[in-house]
């Protein structure tokens, strides 16, 4: 609403302030109108790539796109978790975890892969607080890409709570 407002008034403003009876918008001048292009942070990735699932957020102004992202690195199995998270969503981190530890023969992982690896697991954007209970099946995709090097396709989007049975809450 804002941003039309904005168009509008230099629309009109336009048209008081010369012989123009008529402002025609199309997609080649509204650019002039609109002003200079707002930056997106919660651009989704380019690829599909490995560790890294979408997951949608709630937001007292509608929704945002949140990466999820997990890295494997040599270690002892230890479990980082990083973002400016909630208490909610790590135990939405530590649920996925042990699921995937419990089904780990059925998704293909080497049970002993957990004790070879260290577990990071990231939502970036740190400044911005993410709480709540609906990022666990993105977690879960992306601690299974990560153990078995599939990747998660770049053009979905998912939210639900995972429980440790592995059923998926909306």
């Amino acid at each position: 609403e804002r941003e039309i407002a904005k168009i509008s008034r230099k629309v009109v403003k336009q048209l008081e302030t010369s012989n123009k009876k008529i402002v025609n918008l199309n997609h080649k001048n509204i650019e002039k109108y609109s002003g200079i292009k707002k930056f997106r942070n919660n651009e989704i990735e380019k690829n599909n790539l490995v560790g890294i699932t979408n997951g949608l957020a709630w937001t007292e102004v509608g929704g945002e796109i949140l990466s999820i992202e997990v890295l494997l690195s040599m270690g002892k199995g230890k479990l980082t978790i990083t973002g400016k998270l909630g208490d909610v969503m790590k135990e939405s981190i530590q649920a996925a975890v042990s699921y995937v530890k419990s089904q780990s023969l059925n998704l293909g992982i080497n049970p002993q892969d957990f004790d070879k690896y260290d577990i990071h697991v990231h939502v970036p954007e740190g400044a911005t607080p993410k709480d709540g209970p609906s990022a666990g099946i993105a977690i879960f995709c992306s601690l299974v890409s990560s153990l078995t090097s599939n990747k998660v396709r770049k053009d979905v989007a998912m939210t639900g709570e995972i429980t440790l049975r592995g059923r998926v809450l909306p």
